[in-house]
C-alpha cells in the first residue's frame, strides 16, 4: 500500500485497534505490513507518531495531530464518494454531453428531450450535432447517437432503432434528368454524396434476380458532411440522394421526394445506437439517458 489515503487508513485502524495485530486482522494485512506502513509515514514526516510497547500503542503529540487530520481526510473522502454514488444511483444529476448526427437529432432525439429533462430535473444537456465519427474521450462526450455497427471495441452500444434507406430525388430533377431504369444509369446523374465516409462514395443495389449485390460509384458536383443538407439539396432538385427513411418519410408522403430504383433496393438495415464508454460503474446521468431513449424509441423500424 503506497498511497497517502491508504496509509492514513492503516494508521487510524492501528490506533483504534490498539495494536498492529488488531489492525492487520481488520484490514486483511500481515502485522509486519502494518508496521511497515506506519514506519513509512514516520520516516516521511521525520518524527515518531506512536510509542510502541509489547502490549499496546500510544500516541506522541505529533501522532495526535496526525490522527486528527487523518480522520478528517478519510471522512472527507467518504463524504465525496457517498455523494457521487448516492447521486448516480438515486438522483441522476450533472452535465450530460451528447453528440448526434443532424438527422437523428432532429427526427428522434430532440423531440424527446423535454420529457427527459422534466423527469430528471437535476440533469443538464450539452448537445452537439455532427454526422461524422466522434472520439468520445477526446471530445469529452458522454453519449453519441450513431448509425451503423460499432467500430471501437472499447465502447458500448445500445440499439435504439433500425434504419432503412432509399434513393430519392425531387420531381423537378427527374423531369429534366436522363432516364433512370437500372443502377448503371446512375453514371449519367448528379448524385449528392457525403464527404466523411469512404463507403458512402458508392451506393449498394441488389439485382432483380438473386442476391447479387452491385455498387454504383457516384458522380456529382456536391458532397457535404451532414444528412440534413443532403436532404435540402435533394428537395431543391440538385440530384439523387440516398438517405434514411426515418429522415425523409414526410417528404416522400408529401410527394416532395420520389423513391427511385426501388426494384433494386437492397433492403439493408443499419442500427441506430447510443454509444458510450464502457465503464464498470456507469454514471447515473448516462444510464438514465440511454435507458430513457431505449424505452421511448423501443427498437422502432424506420
Amino acid at each position: 500500500m503506497n498511497n497517502r489515503a491508504g496509509e492514513m487508513e492503516v494508521f487510524v485502524e492501528a490506533v483504534d485497534r490498539g495494536s498492529f495485530a488488531g489492525a492487520s486482522r481488520a484490514l486483511g494485512l500481515s502485522p509486519s505490513a502494518v508496521s511497515k506502513v506506519v514506519g513509512r509515514i514516520e520516516t516521511r514526516l521525520g518524527t515518531n507518531l506512536l510509542i510502541r510497547s509489547t502490549r499496546s500503542l500510544s500516541l506522541t503529540q505529533e501522532g495526535e495531530i496526525y490522527l486528527r487530520r487523518a480522520r478528517n481526510v478519510l471522512a472527507e473522502i467518504d463524504d465525496t464518494e457517498r455523494s457521487i454514488t448516492s447521486g448516480s444511483c438515486s438522483t441522476p444529476h450533472g452535465l450530460l454531453r451528447v453528440n448526434a448526427s443532424v438527422p437523428i437529432a432532429h427526427c428522434a432525439i430532440t423531440p424527446l428531450l423535454p420529457a427527459f429533462l422534466a423527469r430528471f430535473p437535476k440533469i443538464e444537456i450539452d448537445l452537439s450535432l455532427d454526422d461524422g465519427m466522434v472520439d468520445l474521450i477526446e471530445n469529452r462526450t458522454d453519449v453519441a447517437i450513431r448509425v451503423g455497427p460499432l467500430q471501437d471495441s472499447g465502447l458500448k452500444a445500445r440499439k435504439l432503432l433500425e434504419s432503412r434507406y432509399a434513393v430519392v430525388a425531387a420531381p423537378s430533377y427527374l423531369e429534366s434528368a436522363p432516364p433512370l431504369r437500372t443502377p448503371a444509369d446512375i453514371a449519367q446523374h448528379q448524385c449528392i454524396g457525403f464527404n466523411f465516409r469512404r463507403s458512402m462514395h458508392e451506393w449498394p443495389f441488389r439485382q432483380r434476380e438473386g442476391d447479387t449485390m452491385t455498387y454504383a460509384p457516384l458522380r456529382g458536383r456536391m458532397r457535404v458532411n451532414n444528412g440534413e443538407t443532403v436532404r435540402r439539396l435533394a428537395l431543391a432538385g440538385m440530384g439523387l440522394a440516398r438517405l434514411a427513411r426515418y429522415h425523409i418519410e414526410p417528404d416522400i408522403e408529401a410527394g416532395a421526394l420520389l423513391p427511385v430504383l426501388e426494384d433494386f433496393n437492397p433492403g439493408d438495415i443499419e442500427p441506430v445506437s447510443a454509444v458510450y464508454v464502457g465503464h464498470e460503474h456507469l454514471a447515473g446521468r448516462i444510464r438514465a439517458f440511454v435507458d430513457f431513449l431505449s424505452d421511448q424509441l423501443g427498437g422502432q423500424m424506420s
